[in-house]
């Protein structure tokens, strides 16, 4: 057994590499992130090929080991090569993650030491520096000291973390679940009807509450439904509201929804997802009255700090009511009690077992300051309004409402041409050329061209290269 045990161990260590090792792949690595980076300027925002990558299924697992350089050649072929590139300055398609380089490093210092920063007992400091973090989020919302919150993977387990803990707080059972109300409106993030469908509640009724014509939750027509359901022997309990909807990027009017919250008793939830973080620039500070007032709101550092994909946050006003909903112990955990300084954010979390995500948050808000971060905020908030200025000094084109944050849509009508399909092709034409990425989304059954100006290396030259590609097309085609 000992020579078995021998044998194992040597082939074992090959998992802890020497440092001449280290230092080999460090300077491989280093070398493909300073080349990817130092190419971007250059680099596409969105690669269209008819293989989509597909030759990474030429390195599928084997027994034997393989060089790094040609699984980095590979990465750069099949992986970065191809579909949207979300660190690019011409992505404005979705709301991407911005890929800052200080938030790699924090990565690879989390994955190097791998912390288990889900419980107080295993790491102290870990756990402190997040819950640092979210402390500082609820200060920049509003929230009172004691409120709560926990960095997740993105918006769509935050907003599924708040519906959660409203419904324990409300005490829902099965058997209330048809009678139970939810208010939302149709430009509602997708993760939230997920997030009614995987918290049980799909029998609930979705009560979608009229825009106004900034397609703005109405205040009047959610408190008549409240009041219409109540009569009726509803139990609502939930209301959605959105600071920046991903279609337009609309706040709604959050100090009457409050106060109609308020007096009737609802959860009142905000989805800051995207529009959150523009609590940095002072000039948006009467968007936000009302925020304060929310029982939960969701946050996604990786669009507007510009962090990588992976990081969002729930904030919770009162501690109680998500310790309420997830915390749960275990016999083999006995060790830690008593030994908590912090509450631990497995206590208040569906994930048990997380990346340590706070390092990749910290690290650049440390090494950059908040300066930077709201300058660039704010410079994303003038560039769209440059372009939805412009656009419209080109003939034939509409656009949507006036935008609230950063996000715009627009259309071009033409005189004798399906309108759609137009603009159907446009989209497909910028795609093509592939410097600039956008999307679509139809809003009333009506088809729009979709920028959204987050990326923080999209600055003036991309949106007049975008205006410059959009006037070559109309000219050319009508």
């Amino acid at each position: 057994m000992i020579d078995k045990i021998r044998e194992l161990e040597k082939l074992s260590r090959l998992l802890d590499p020497k440092a001449s090792q280290r230092a080999k792949w460090n300077s491989e690595v280093l070398d493909y992130a300073n080349t990817f980076l130092n190419n971007l300027d250059t680099s596409k925002a969105f690669i269209q090929s008819e293989e989509n990558g597909k030759a990474i299924y030429h390195l599928d697992i084997e027994e034997q080991a393989t060089a790094l350089a040609p699984l980095l050649d590979s990465t750069t072929k099949n992986i970065d090569g191809v579909g949207i590139n979300p660190a690019s300055g011409g992505h404005m398609g979705y709301i991407p993650g911005g890929g800052l380089y200080p938030s790699a490093l924090g990565d690879f210092m989390a994955a190097v030491s791998n912390r288990y920063a889900g419980v107080f007992y295993a790491a102290p400091g870990a756990v402190r520096l997040e819950n640092m973090l979210i402390k500082w989020m609820c200060g920049l919302m509003g929230y009172p000291e004691h409120a709560i919150g926990n960095l997740t993977s993105g918006g769509s387990i935050a907003n599924l973390m708040a519906l959660v803990t409203a419904r324990e707080v409300h005490k829902l059972k099965a058997r209330d679940f048809e009678r139970s109300v939810i208010y939302l409106t149709e430009q509602a993030h997708h993760s939230i009807l997920k997030a009614i469908r995987i918290s049980g509640l799909s029998e609930a009724q979705l009560r979608y509450i009229p825009l106004d014509e900034n397609l703005k939750l109405s205040p009047s027509h959610l408190e008549k439904a409240i009041i219409a359901d109540k009569k009726n022997g509803l139990i609502p309990f939930y209301i959605n509201t959105s600071f920046g909807t991903t279609n337009t990027g609309t706040v709604d009017p959050l100090k009457r929804i409050a106060a109609i919250a308020k007096k009737h008793k609802l959860w009142f939830h905000v989805d800051a997802a995207y529009g959150g973080f523009f609590k940095l620039v002072h000039k948006l500070d009467s968007k936000f009255k009302g925020i304060e007032e929310a029982d939960s709101i969701t946050l996604d550092p990786h669009k507007t700090l510009f962090l990588p994909y992976g990081t969002g946050a729930v904030l919770i006003k009162n501690k109680e009511h998500l310790l309420k909903a997830y915390h749960c112990l275990a016999d083999y955990m006995q060790d830690v009690i008593g030994k908590e300084d912090e509450i631990s954010p497995a206590d208040i979390s569906a994930e048990q077992t997380k990346h340590f995500r706070g390092m990749r948050v910290w690290l650049p808000l440390k090494l950059f300051g908040l300066k930077p971060f709201r300058a660039a905020l704010e410079e994303k908030l003038y560039l769209t309004r440059y372009f939805y200025e412009e656009i419209q000094k080109i003939a034939g084109f509409e656009v949507g409402p006036e935008p609230e944050l950063s996000v715009a849509i627009f259309r071009y009508v033409p005189k004798d041409k399906n309108a759609d399909e137009f603009n159907r092709a446009l989209l497909e034409a910028i795609q093509e050329d592939g410097r600039i990425f956008l999307s679509s989304t139809n809003i009333h059954h009506v088809f729009w061209i979709r920028v959204a100006v987050v990326q923080f290396r999209t600055h003036l030259e991309q949106i007049d290269l975008l205006l410059d590609i959009i006037k070559k097309y109309v000219k050319l085609n009508t």
